[in-house]
């Protein structure tokens, strides 16, 4: 029962995912449209665009190819769609990278050195990725939610959701660190 909860769970989120991704291809396409006269760069498989915990200051946009983001040295996403945006949260954040991105295959990129500058000067791509953004949180909420329904009142790991959620809607405009089982955000 409780394994069929989740399996129906994780196919809503992963279909709201889906058809938002179609609406999204097409607007992440137009970003592409914004970067003509940047610098390409083409990439070789197995070279790396963003490494976790530097600075670049730059946003990457794929043209061609498929990228991996790797957090630690776990692979959590394959990028393929021409339009991706890669370094937006470093930049808006204005903090060291989050994760490594690396070429999977022959890709082609285009970098662009001054972002924020960029993004000041492109509102419409600015809202693009404002818009990406609220949609990735919309979904982890609607799955955090979804968790803390079904686990309310077990007592297990599983039940502290509903702080998470809380602690999220509340966090200030702070430099944020993000932690993980060996390493705490003490303002959780």
């Amino acid at each position: 029962m409780q394994t069929a909860r989740i399996i129906r769970s994780t196919i809503v989120i992963v279909l709201l995912v889906l058809l938002w991704g179609l609406g999204w291809w097409c607007r992440m396409r137009d970003i592409l449209e914004y970067c003509i006269g940047h610098h390409r760069r083409n990439v070789a498989p197995g070279t790396h665009v963003v490494h976790e915990g530097g600075r670049t200051g730059h946003l990457y946009v794929l043209i061609e190819g498929r990228l991996e983001v790797i957090k630690g040295d776990t692979v959590v996403a394959s990028i393929t769609e021409p339009g991706a945006v890669l370094g937006e949260m470093s930049v808006l954040l204005d903090q060291p990278h989050t994760a490594t991105v690396r070429a999977a295959s022959d890709s082609a990129i285009y970098e662009i050195d001054d972002a924020a500058s960029f993004l000041r000067e492109q509102p419409e791509v600015a809202l693009l990725i404002a818009r990406m953004l609220a949609q990735r949180l919309n979904v982890a909420n609607t799955y955090l939610a979804d968790i803390k329904r079904q686990y309310a009142g077990h007592g297990n790991h599983l039940a502290m959701v509903g702080d998470i959620l809380q602690s999220m809607i509340n966090l200030a405009p702070t430099k944020v660190s993000p932690g993980s089982d060996r390493q705490s955000d003490p303002r959780i």
